[in-house]
């Protein structure tokens, strides 16, 4: 058997149900390597737990009473004395709110009735400071986008001018919501590389992770071919 590993992922369960916030805990606490900082019963008492106890990841319910999820996580993530990541939770993948919250910069969205493999690997991708969107989520950003994306001549966005070749290509694919095992297999490369071209294309580009590449791909037209040929 291992020991206790080295350090513990504490996380803040923020959702006005009782019941979900009590299995979310039952599923957190049988890992060796998390640990439940304490539970939010709405966005105003998240707000005040996080600032105290400084958890790793924050579970964020959308809708709640007194201070809604987007609003409490928007002063977390704009806290410069907090480290926490913040992983939103929702009953029904509703795009109105994906674009909102990936811009503010949480790390992702997790439905409710996600499987408890998914919960904890979600947790622990965040608390690593990576991010991770579920399949259906990135295909509603595509659709959204494909839709307001205006047309642009061939070449690179000029907001990405500073990306060599290389990091463009790893941007399109986490664009299409790959992994770094998967962009390692595509470009036929090790994942150590891809880990540092996309370190090396998130500090040129002044973004906090993933999550917010693929809002700047969208942003930029930088993915608009890819998603016309996928809508034709």
């Amino acid at each position: 058997m291992e020991g206790k590993p080295e350090r513990e992922i504490g996380v803040l369960i923020a959702d006005d149900q009782d019941l979900l916030r009590a299995g979310f805990r039952v599923i957190l606490e049988a890992e060796p390597d998390m640990r439940v900082v304490g539970e939010a019963p709405n966005g105003r008492y998240a707000v005040e737990l996080v600032k105290r106890r400084k958890p790793d990841v924050v579970l964020m319910d959308i809708r709640m009473p007194e201070l809604d999820g987007l609003q409490a996580a928007e002063r977390i993530l704009s806290d410069p004395a907090l480290e926490t990541a913040v992983i939103m939770l929702t009953t029904f993948d509703l795009s109105e709110y994906v674009y909102e919250a990936l811009r503010i910069g949480a790390s992702g969205f997790l439905l409710k009735d996600a499987t408890s493999d998914r919960l904890l690997d979600s947790v622990r991708v965040a608390a690593a400071g990576d991010a991770l969107l579920a399949p259906s989520i990135t295909r509603r950003m595509i659709e959204q986008f494909a839709r307001v994306a205006r047309p642009r001549p061939d070449g690179v966005p000029p907001q990405l001018a500073e990306l060599t070749p290389r990091e463009l290509d790893v941007l399109r694919l986490i664009a299409r919501g790959l992994s770094n095992a998967e962009i390692a297999a595509e470009l036929v490369l090790g994942e150590n590389t891809i880990k540092t071209h996309v370190a090396h294309l998130l500090s040129k580009l002044d973004l906090r992770d993933r999550v917010q590449a693929v809002v700047m791909a969208y942003e930029t037209g930088l993915v608009e071919r890819e998603l016309s040929r996928e809508g034709s």
